[in-house]
């Protein structure tokens, strides 16, 4: 038996990267998965690969009336996994155009708080469950040029303490998960022409544990802490960062 044999799981960003991998953990636990993604076509796509126990719904986290429909289409859930994030291209402060920093905290922190804020009568609907916020070690850090970025994970952890506290009493825990540098095309393919991709900065990578992560990693963590097993966990931050935020490891 699977840990979420008769359970309904949103996962939004679902269709690659993080999401995709959470994705086809949870479907290898016996869940029925309810793929969010912006390109309806490519959540369809994955859906049909995966086979039954699997749904794709339109779901663009900027907007109230693609939640509510998504809600909608899923019924009940037990767990809503909030993975949907926006990057931007690097620059400083001064160089940063409102748009990038507003469409930013748009998708990194509004996404997440109305998936949060849409969720809750689902997950009490269900009997209670779990939320995971994916964040970042950008949210426990300052990081030179990709301030929009930086502020949207430092503020996401206040808004997981702050669900944390008035969904505990409905049976509904919420937690972040804070990933270091992960082999995505998040990190590994350049946010625009003429820079360097994320992961570039980190080769080699002078981690405790010296490489990348990989999705799959942070997938068991996020089906730890959405199941049973981490029952106990709630308003808490669990960093997965191979040491990054320890700082410079000794060379080999």
């Amino acid at each position: 038996m699977g840990r979420f044999d008769g359970r309904t799981v949103l996962v939004t960003g679902a269709t690659s990267g993080m999401g995709a991998s959470h994705v086809r953990g949870f479907h290898a636990e016996g869940a029925r998965v309810v793929i969010g993604a912006r390109d309806l076509a490519a959540g369809e796509a994955f859906a049909a690969e995966l086979g039954s126990r699997a749904v794709a719904v339109r779901l663009d986290v900027t907007s109230e009336a693609d939640w509510t429909a998504a809600l909608e289409a899923a019924g009940p859930i037990s767990v809503l996994v909030n993975n949907a994030g926006a990057q931007h291209p690097a620059a400083l402060i001064e160089d940063t155009a409102l748009q990038v920093w507003e469409r930013t905290l748009a998708v990194n922190l509004t996404g997440q708080f109305l998936g949060i804020k849409h969720a809750a009568a689902s997950l009490r609907q269900a009997g209670g469950g779990s939320i995971v916020n994916i964040a970042s070690t950008m949210g426990n850090v300052g990081q030179a040029y990709y301030a929009p970025y930086v502020a949207s994970k430092w503020a996401l952890r206040g808004l997981t303490r702050t669900a944390a506290l008035e969904l505990g009493r409905d049976g509904i825990r919420v937690n972040s998960v804070h990933p270091g540098v992960v082999a995505t095309p998040f990190i590994t393919e350049p946010v625009a022409d003429g820079q360097p991709a994320i992961g570039d900065l980190y080769s080699p990578a002078p981690f405790a544990v010296p490489r990348l992560g990989t999705p799959q990693e942070v997938t068991a963590l996020v089906l730890h802490l959405a199941s049973d097993d981490g029952a106990f966990a709630t308003g808490a931050e669990f960093v997965l960062d191979g040491g990054l935020l320890l700082g410079p490891a000794l060379a080999a």
